[in-house]
């Protein structure tokens, strides 16, 4: 998912692909051999004009004037968002997609790209796209509603806002289908739909790149100065994949809690729900067990400078043991607690399961020996029984945040992720594991994921590994940067360490793998650097069970700032400093580049100057 919080979220020359020199050719005719012919206007003769390819074709060309408001069809009312800047809106349906009987999730026209323009006046030479969230499908190649405003889940950072407000040139892509669920990656007769795999995980992402690029330069008379990536979550996995596969699309790229390691943590998002089902039988923890565990894990690791912070600034240092907590524990198991959120030593159990992550037979390594974490800063990932890593100690495992939207956090009493249900199902090519809203011809989703045991679990989540060439190469895990960092790009990538969905200690362990494979920290530092933030959430301004807590988070457009800064003045980022939302009191603190962490030196533990990065 891409979930955002609100207010919002977060000295080379790009080099222009061949597509966009013909493009330019077809946009730039020339006058008497040298002099360029008038540029692509803004009207239906765009349709016509760009043509950089037989796959593609143009679907729709708006402009909108400053103060229009933003849509296509219908009427306007006080919240359609309105236009900062006059602007060119054009859509593109980029071939070949997947035939198939109409109405069909697997059926799929192509690949729809949404490109919004500055005005040639406003325009700064940047080229500034974003990625997409969940299973990424949307209405880019819709001829009747817009992708890219400001929504709750957006907030500013959303193409429109970027191309009027910014003045670059920004896209969206529905990565090649407009389905919601994972349905579109199942062929009617329930085989794995590869074309459509492939274009989710990379073709789309790198068609927009290229097309955006061509389109910009028939459209300006030059191409962008600089080509930058931001996303979050599938978004951060598209940025990854960018710099793998594709290193000359982008200069920069800002990837947020990216969602590589698709399978293998997608898969692990089912284990507390398996675990639910094998361990208590089928009855889930109330919410108010979670949180009043989970908060006891914050009181007992987030004290720095003799203060709580209300988050814990370092899970990884963090052994809190749910089975040995008699604050917690029911009278029944030998606690103290008498409140009806009170535990039994099953369910505390339980959620140290949760915290260690998957296992491929439901066991759990003590708190004191492995906390979940100790492998992932080793190159080689998890080992023995642990197949993937859990929440970090302290995060709101049901996802309250994602509740007030009506979405299941991985943890929620109503039922599991549901992109986690979608992936099983995919890896099992069994329709009926997912949920009800999974549909296919062979039949639709049951819910069959409530009969899953833990070694049949194990066995999906070795199943996406092997099936990865059908799925496109989803993982997104090379570790070979090299080509990137040989072209000058920077990377720059973070992850909360209370992030409700997405494991941070993925984050960490595929850095560690990128250090081993390309020479160590010294040679990776130059270009791809590694933000680790305590308190954050997936996107959300707090991500802990603690309601109370404000913990310092990036503003908006700030770390693009820093991205920017980097590609184009060489400013690598050591640390930066956070600060929390306004509120009674503002706190700031600094998240240092990996594999440094912020040490409270003396003074305010909710001051950044009472830290340095060591």
């Amino acid at each position: 998912m891409n979930i955002s919080w609100t207010p919002a979220r977060i000295l080379r020359r790009a080099a222009l692909p061949a597509v966009a020199a013909s493009a330019m050719l077809v946009g730039l005719a020339s006058c008497g051999g040298s002099t360029p012919a008038a540029l692509l206007a803004c009207d239906d003769s765009l349709k016509t004009g760009f043509q950089p390819d037989s796959n593609t074709s143009v679907l729709l060309v708006k402009a909108f004037k400053k103060g229009d408001p933003l849509l296509l069809s219908g009427t306007a009312t006080a919240s359609t968002p309105a236009a900062a800047n006059d602007l060119c809106v054009v859509k593109l349906n980029v071939g070949p997609g997947n035939p198939g009987p109409a109405g069909a999730p697997s059926t799929s026209p192509g690949i729809g790209i949404e490109i919004w323009l500055p005005s040639r006046g406003n325009w700064n030479q940047r080229l500034h796209v974003l990625g997409g969230g969940g299973w990424a499908g949307g209405i880019e190649g819709s001829t009747t509603q817009l992708a890219g405003l400001p929504t709750p889940f957006s907030g500013p950072t959303a193409a429109a806002v970027i191309a009027g407000v910014e003045g670059a040139v920004s896209a969206t892509t529905d990565t090649g289908h407009a389905v919601g669920t994972g349905s579109f990656a199942m062929k009617p007769d329930g085989s794995i739909n590869t074309a459509l795999w492939t274009d989710f995980s990379s073709r789309a992402i790198h068609e927009m790149a290229v097309k955006t690029k061509a389109l910009a330069a028939a459209y300006y008379g030059s191409a962008p100065k600089y080509s930058y990536w931001e996303g979050f979550s599938t978004g951060g996995r598209q940025g990854l994949k960018e710099a793998q596969a594709n290193p000359a699309d982008f200069d920069g790229i800002l990837a947020g809690a990216p969602a590589n390691n698709w399978s293998k943590f997608i898969t692990a998002e089912l284990y507390p729900q398996i675990v639910f089902q094998q361990d208590l039988a089928g009855a889930p923890l109330t919410t108010a067990q979670q949180d009043l565990v989970s908060n006891a894990a914050i009181n007992a690791c987030d004290v720095v400078g003799g203060q709580h912070l209300g988050y814990i600034p370092d899970p990884a240092s963090c052994h809190y043991d749910a089975t040995a907590d008699a604050s917690v524990l029911c009278a029944s198991s030998g606690g103290s607690n008498s409140t009806a959120a009170c535990v039994s030593t099953a369910q505390a159990r339980a959620i140290n399961k949760f915290w260690y992550g998957m296992t491929s037979d439901g066991s759990v390594q003590s708190p004191a020996v492995d906390n979940g974490w100790g492998a992932a800063s080793s190159a080689g990932g998890p080992t023995g029984a642990q197949r993937w890593y859990g929440l970090a100690r302290g995060t709101s495992l049901y996802g309250s945040t994602f509740a007030a939207f009506g979405l299941n956090g991985l943890t929620s009493p109503n039922g599991p992720f549901p992109i986690a249900s979608d992936m099983v199902a995919l890896e099992m090519q069994n329709p009926a594991i997912a949920a009800p809203n999974f549909t296919n011809a062979t039949g639709n989703g049951t819910d069959g994921w409530k009969t899953l045991t833990y070694a049949q679990l194990s066995n999906a989540f070795d199943l996406g590994v092997s099936l990865q060439s059908s799925f496109g190469q989803i993982n997104t895990d090379s570790a070979d940067l090299s080509a990137f960092k040989a072209r000058g790009g920077k990377l720059l990538q973070y992850h909360g360490l209370a992030d409700e969905l997405i494991m941070p200690q993925g984050s960490v362990n595929y850095y560690s793998r990128v250090q081993s494979a390309m020479g160590g920290q010294d040679a990776v530092s130059g270009f791809y650097r590694l933000f680790l933030i305590p308190g954050f959430g997936h996107g959300t301004p707090n991500g802990t069970s603690n309601p109370l807590a404000t913990p310092p988070i990036p503003m908006p457009g700030q770390l693009y700032g820093v991205l920017t800064d980097w590609v184009e003045k060489g400013i690598a980022p050591e640390t930066i400093v956070l600060q929390s939302l306004p509120g009674a009191s503002t706190r700031s603190a600094p998240v240092c580049a990996y594999p440094k962490k912020a040490a409270f030196t003396t003074g305010n533990p909710f001051a950044a100057a009472s830290y340095t990065c060591s």
